[in-house]
């Protein structure tokens, strides 16, 4: 498996959990996203946009990565370009650090709907701002690794059939959910005698948004 991972222009927060999760990868910026390569400590091998978010004060070794340049009049946002240019380079999974928040509320949705291209199309997505990750649900059956009490919800992206919560504080059982939906909002990770939180889906798309690393209420 090709790991990259993609720095786009949203929140970002370092974690242990973050690091683990971007060590080894291949990382690609997109425009602003760069920034990130500071707090990560991680070098890029490409740096792609139309260049009209570039920080302040890059260090030299930042601002000397080889650069993709595109017309800020494009069909495309600068993170899918950098997503294109993974997958172009052989990536079967993806880290899209920074797919949350940020100024611009458009592209965040993006990166959700896009994730579930992705997974469509056999990409494995991982989406994250350290604090929230995000995951692609598909029909089929996906365990994850979120200690107890973490907070989760599952988005639905279409009405959802035989959708079945395990491992949580209120579990469902091949339950039909109607497009918005706010039933399979707020749940909390609880390890029942088989393991962790598991989800399985009938029929339908979903993302599963966790809480791992909650930021403190302002």
């Amino acid at each position: 498996m090709s790991t990259f991972t993609i720095l786009l222009g949203g929140d970002l927060v370092r974690t242990p959990r973050l690091d683990r999760q971007v060590a080894g990868t291949r990382v690609i910026a997109a425009d602003a996203g760069i920034d990130h390569a500071r707090l990560l400590g991680v070098m890029p091998e490409l740096w792609v946009g139309d260049f009209d978010s570039v920080p302040a004060d890059l260090p030299a070794d930042l601002a000397a990565v080889p650069r993709e340049v595109f017309p800020p009049e494009k069909d495309k946002t600068d993170g899918e370009l950098a997503i294109a240019a993974a997958l172009e380079r052989g990536a079967t999974s993806l880290v899209l650090a920074g797919a949350f928040g940020g100024r611009r509320a458009d592209h965040a949705f993006l990166h959700l709907a896009l994730s579930l291209r992705l997974a469509e199309a056999g990409t494995k997505v991982l989406l994250t701002s350290g604090a929230q990750e995000g995951a692609p649900l598909l029909p089929g059956k996906a365990g994850f690794d979120y200690a107890d009490g973490t907070l989760f919800s599952v988005l639905g992206f279409s009405d959802l059939s035989g959708l079945t919560v395990s491992g949580a504080k209120w579990p469902l059982d091949h339950v039909e959910v109607v497009f918005g939906s706010s039933l399979t909002i707020s749940n909390e990770v609880k390890s029942n005698k088989t393991g962790g939180l598991e989800i399985a889906l009938g029929h339908g798309r979903a993302l599963l948004l966790a809480h791992p690393y909650p930021l403190p209420e302002s």
